[in-house]
């Protein structure tokens, strides 16, 4: 059996490493098992990093209340990343267009309420609604075909590889140990607590576990007696390579979106697939994406696409993501479920999850005794 350590994190994906950094400068000892080569190469790599869920008012407050704590944060973290590892996570503000109008009234009542938890620069507008001269001086790029938006100016986006690769670095540098290759089979448990964890190379025991194990966290909990709400959701992204600002803007339109990045190259997202342990890349993926991105930018037309791929997310039926205790295993926390948005849910459900893992008392007054990421 390996050496003790204070919490071991299964999972390697942007929840377990964010609530190793959490828990690691709370000078705890961590471990991570990353069932890959390499951490983060399931769903964590394949998103997209937009730092706003894709139509937030759709969602329950307790996603609301993630995404303003990402909202605020994560420029910081980008710059103290940038500082610690040399790696740049490329944080950009780069505005969000949002072309669906039919949920205008809903959206704006959700922004005035967004709006008064973060801090706004002097006269800036959350949401507004533009038309068409607005849209054409804010993305000319855009198509004709489209006469009116939302605009978000403040939203930003993430580079999700390279803020994974800064994580790891940074992580590594605290003295995080990261095991690849670490596939776990069983989590062993008695009398009310878990005593270790069989992975494929040998045992780990801890004073704490926590599964982050994204879309497989279900398969994991089922044989502690936990089904848990969490499956795995397809999503196929395609990448164009254009010159640098072509597309200034991020553009949601038809829940497809696209995202410029610094050096020209605009991912265009993502396929909503009920399909399993599927990652699959499929021809009629491939054409919707390509078809949906042309509508909205129609020079994509003739801009080379020079990659496609596929993530599996974990899917949950509200979208609110389980963080929580075990509810018979008392050393045992669960962060899964955040289905499209675990880059902006991340720092808030790495910050609970930690509080959770280190019996912090901080979340009765936070939750008021109610968690409204409990298990269901």
């Amino acid at each position: 059996m390996s050496g003790k350590t204070n919490t071991l994190i299964i999972g390697g994906g942007i929840i377990g490493l964010l609530t190793a950094r959490e828990l690691a400068i709370a000078g705890q000892s961590v471990t991570i098992l990353e069932k890959n080569t390499h951490a983060g190469l399931e769903s964590s790599w394949a998103g997209g990093g937009i730092l706003s869920p894709l139509y937030p008012w759709r969602y329950p407050d307790a996603v609301t209340d993630l995404a303003v704590i990402g909202h605020k944060d994560y420029p910081r973290l980008a710059a103290d990343l940038l500082k610690s590892t040399g790696i740049d996570p490329e944080y950009v503000r780069s505005g969000h267009l949002i072309l669906d109008l039919d949920e205008y009234d809903q959206a704006k009542s959700w922004a005035k309420t967004f709006s008064k938890k973060i801090t706004l620069e002097r006269k800036s507008k959350f949401l507004q609604r533009i038309g068409r001269r607005e849209l054409s001086l804010i993305e000319p790029e855009l198509s004709e075909n489209h006469t009116a938006a939302l605009w978000m100016p403040v939203i930003g986006q993430i580079r999700n590889p390279r803020l994974i690769k800064a994580l790891v670095k940074d992580l590594k540098q605290r003295g995080v140990k990261i095991i690849p290759d670490a596939e776990v089979k069983a989590i062993h448990s008695e009398n009310g607590k878990v005593l270790y964890i069989e992975s494929s190379n040998t045992r780990w025991s801890a004073d704490s576990y926590l599964v982050a194990a994204g879309a497989w966290s279900a398969s994991l909990l089922a044989d502690t007696g936990l089904s848990l709400a969490v499956e795995p959701v397809r999503g196929q992204m395609i990448l164009f390579k254009a010159d640098p600002d072509k597309l200034r803007r991020i553009i949601l339109n038809n829940s497809k979106y696209l995202i410029p990045r610094r050096d020209g190259h605009i991912l265009a997202g993502s396929t909503l697939e009920y399909v399993g342990f599927n990652k699959q890349l499929t021809d009629s993926g491939y054409q919707e994406l390509w078809s949906a991105a042309v509508d909205i930018a129609p020079f994509l037309e003739n801009t080379p696409v020079v990659s496609h791929w596929a993530g599996l997310r974990p899917g949950s039926s509200s979208g609110v993501p389980t963080i929580d205790r075990h509810p018979d295993l008392e050393n045992l926390v669960i962060c899964s479920g955040h289905f499209r948005n675990g880059v902006i849910l991340g720092l808030g459900s790495a910050r609970i999850a930690a509080e959770l893992l280190t019996g912090s008392d901080s979340l009765k007054s936070n939750y008021q005794t109610r968690n409204p990421y409990r298990v269901q």
